[in-house]
């Protein structure tokens, strides 16, 4: 499965606000096993570029925005999340940079794998390595 966004559940209640949910199957290929949240970013910082070998991602904005870019090595593609009943599936083996949070961005980021030291990548050329490139 390529990298795309979701559209996620979402039921409108004018008297009592906004009820959306993630089911698996339905909206994500995979069971979670890691939830994560990224909050208080200033605006002018991009957070340092990571990979995984084998955890996918789903990444949703839970309020503001941001930008996520992924690179498979070879190309790149942006996103722009602004919207909590809105998420971005990111398979394993994508190189995963984020920036441009507005004030007060809350992201969450639901994992397919518990915490793997070994798993993630942190460094662009090691990517590139791994990538055979």
């Amino acid at each position: 499965m390529e990298p795309q966004i979701i559209t996620l559940s979402k039921n409108e209640n004018p008297e009592r606000g906004n009820l959306t949910y993630i089911e698996k199957d339905l909206h994500i290929p995979f069971e979670i096993k890691k939830t994560s949240w990224i909050y208080r970013v200033p605006g002018d910082i991009v957070i340092k570029g990571y990979a995984y070998k084998n955890q996918e991602n789903f990444i949703i904005t839970l309020s503001g925005s941001l930008d996520v870019l992924l690179d498979n090595g070879r190309d790149r593609k942006s996103f722009h999340l602004n919207a909590a009943n809105k998420g971005l599936y990111v398979p394993a083996g994508k190189w995963i940079q984020m920036g441009n949070f507005s004030t007060n961005a809350m992201v969450i980021i639901l994992g397919s794998t518990a915490n793997d030291k070994d798993d993630i990548i942190r460094e662009y050329e090691e990517f590139l390595k791994i990538k055979n490139l």
